[in-house]
């Protein structure tokens, strides 16, 4: 497969899962623009290939979204990528704390969408996929806010992919389970500290999750993406695909 000629943006692609989603994209032959706050990490990883580019950008704020969609040739290709991960139990979880996931997670990949389609309306072909999480098809606990964040985000992609289902544009939502990345290393360290236990506890304690017994390795999220962008993938639309191990 090649995607010689097609325009990639992955929010939050500075680093983890983004970072890889860029790398894959940009090994098919695509231009990616990868976006963030952080300009080291993001420029980072555009010193790893030419054909990637940076614009330093906060995916809740709407000005910037603008601003970020307005600086470029409309992409081909938008991976609303960009979110946080935080836990705590549902009555110890104060409102700015479930508002800070809410603006990133959800209202991010709203304004990331909407940004994305305005500009891909008209066009024979494109593609909008965010990154949700198998926290987006059951509950967890003690990360109410992100849970119901993700949920969100699957709701929102099914509705947009009925909007554009008569056209050539598609929408899905990739839902993984615990990642080998850097947002799962803090989770892990987030139940050892909070529960006493070991290290080893504590990454057992988030493989039990997955029957396969492991973490998904962002590579294989990224395979997934590409799948959703090559020949055959046409009617594709609307879902919400675990990659989860048999978890869902």
């Amino acid at each position: 497969m090649t995607l010689d000629g097609r325009r990639v943006l992955v929010t939050g692609g500075g680093s983890g899962l983004g970072a890889d989603l860029a790398g894959g994209f940009a090994a098919a032959g695509a231009d990616v623009v990868v976006a963030g706050r952080r300009p080291a990490p993001l420029d980072a990883v555009a010193a790893t290939t030419p054909s990637i580019s940076t614009h330093v950008a906060d995916v809740t704020d709407e000005a910037d979204m603008v601003r970020l969609f307005d600086a470029f040739e409309p992409f081909d290709i938008v991976v609303a990528n960009a979110g946080i991960a935080t836990s705590a139990p549902l009555t110890r979880t104060s409102l700015e704390l479930w508002e800070q996931v809410l603006d990133v997670n959800l209202t991010g990949v709203f304004l990331t969408l909407r940004e994305g389609l305005r500009r891909m309306r008209g066009r024979e072909w494109g593609r909008l996929i965010t990154i949700a999480s198998t926290a987006g098809l059951k509950g967890y606990p003690y990360v109410a806010a992100y849970t119901a964040s993700k949920h969100g985000v699957v709701g929102l992609t099914r509705a947009v992919a009925q909007e554009v289902a008569s056209s050539g544009i598609t929408a899905n939502a990739l839902c993984p389970g615990y990642l080998a990345t850097e947002m799962t290393q803090r989770t892990i360290a987030n139940i050892a500290e909070s529960t006493g236990k070991s290290e080893a506890e504590a990454i057992d304690a988030v493989l039990e999750f997955n029957p396969q017994r492991r973490l998904i390795e962002p590579s294989e999220v990224t395979a997934a993406a590409l799948w959703l962008c090559g020949p055959g993938s046409e009617s594709i639309n609307g879902q919400a695909i675990a990659i989860a191990g048999g978890e869902l």
